[in-house]
């Protein structure tokens, strides 16, 4: 699991490096940050998880993702597609969120098997 998690916040820094010329790029580079970190700690340093307040903050990450998915739900209809999600930046940003989300779920895995180890 170590591997899939350096996988995925390496996948994560690249979103982040994407974003350059993105005339929003620092906040989606901020947002892409979050779980590239979550995903590091994961990796590197699974047993903070058997920390409350480290648990508190991943569950306040994983609240606030969830709040972006509903705020940059996309509207376009056939927003998956990829005739839509080229051409249209909101589609784009939707899905971003919709990663990020599914990517701190997947670490909030390591947090509640961590947990479990320590208890």
């Amino acid at each position: 699991m170590r591997i899939a998690y350096g996988i995925l916040s390496i996948l994560m820094l690249l979103f982040m490096a994407v974003q350059y010329n993105d005339p929003d790029g620092l906040l989606w580079m901020a947002i892409y940050a979050v779980p590239a970190l979550w995903c590091g700690m994961a990796a590197l340093w699974r047993q903070c998880f058997g920390q409350r307040m480290v648990r508190l903050a991943l569950w306040c990450s994983l609240a606030f993702s969830a709040a972006g998915v509903v705020y940059f739900w996309p509207l376009v209809p056939g927003f998956w597609r990829k005739s839509v999600w080229y051409d249209v930046e909101n589609a784009r940003e939707g899905m971003g969120m919709m990663i990020v989300l599914a990517v701190l779920v997947f670490v909030l895995h390591a947090a509640t098997t961590e947990r479990g180890n320590a208890a």
